[in-house]
């Protein structure tokens, strides 16, 4: 394929806080390794109720001391706004000026929200609370989040965080790049400006993807599933057929002008790895 260029592109990796000594050792070697592609940033989940925040900023410090820009997320759900106030105090004392804002999955067997209830909430708190130190990132869901009623209260929700003082957006994962192409336009129509970045993710485990997508509303084509189911317990041939559908979807997202990629990693650097060397990146 032709090369892509990276001019004013945001391309960018996820993790998520490794929770063993063993994990910490594989995901210390993932992001050395990712970080040789230069990405714009590397960003580090916060668990539902900020059950893994210690881990979020541990690996986001230790991410930044190498040299690398981070950014941390911040869940609001079952927060108080005291304990969201201190947490961004932390990432302020480290020094990080980049953040992912999201309202977060309420943890299993807690029944209170917390006292933001959404994340336009949480973006309108952040500004009040620490004014432009912050650059914000939110998410949007270009096949709609799991509690959207119909596609126009998707673009409403998601304006409303714009408007709270959002900086840009990245996508849910998706493989339908016309979903993606929709909401773009339809962002546009209703006045959002800010760049919206498709997430991606890499194909290695069948299962595993058909359980997350069902849990986060992302579709996976049909024509898609039967291929993946066919190869049953065949990892090398899902692993390869991953790779090319992924590719070509990246690579058409990127033609039609998107303003980069950011890639759930689940904290493997290989299949990553192997999409930006075939894209030319």
């Amino acid at each position: 394929m032709e090369s892509q260029s990276k001019v004013d592109r945001a391309y960018s990796f996820e993790f998520f806080p490794p929770r063993t000594p063993e994990g910490k050792v594989k995901l210390r070697e993932t992001w050395k390794q990712l970080g040789q592609l230069q990405p714009k940033f590397f960003s580090v989940t916060f668990g539902a109720g900020g059950s893994t925040q210690a881990g979020t900023l541990e690996t986001v410090i230790e991410i930044r001391a190498a040299g690398f820009q981070a950014a941390p997320h911040l869940s609001c759900v079952a927060s108080t706004r005291e304990e969201l106030k201190a947490q961004l105090e932390r990432y302020r004392a480290s020094g990080i000026r980049h953040i992912v804002a999201l309202r977060g999955d309420l943890p299993s067997g807690l029944a209170a929200s917390g006292e933001l209830r959404y994340a336009n909430e949480l973006v309108q708190f952040i500004r009040a609370e620490t004014g432009d130190w912050f650059h914000i990132e939110v998410a949007c869901y270009p096949e709609y989040h799991p509690q959207t009623r119909n596609a126009d209260d998707e673009v409403r929700n998601f304006k409303r965080k714009v408007e709270a003082g959002a900086n840009s957006a990245i996508t849910q994962y998706f493989y339908n790049a016309d979903a993606y192409y929709r909401f773009i336009d339809a962002c546009e129509a209703a006045g959002i400006t800010i760049p919206i970045v498709p997430g991606i993710m890499p194909i290695g485990n069948f299962s595993q993807l058909a359980r997350f997508s069902d849990a986060c509303g992302s579709e996976i084509p049909r024509w898609m599933r039967v291929r993946l189911e066919s190869y049953r317990d065949d990892t090398a041939a899902i692993r390869a057929f991953g790779l090319d559908v992924v590719t070509r979807l990246c690579d058409d997202l990127l033609r039609s002008g998107a303003p980069g990629l950011h890639f759930y990693t689940l904290n493997q650097a290989g299949l990553t790895s192997t999409i930006w060397q075939r894209l030319g990146l």
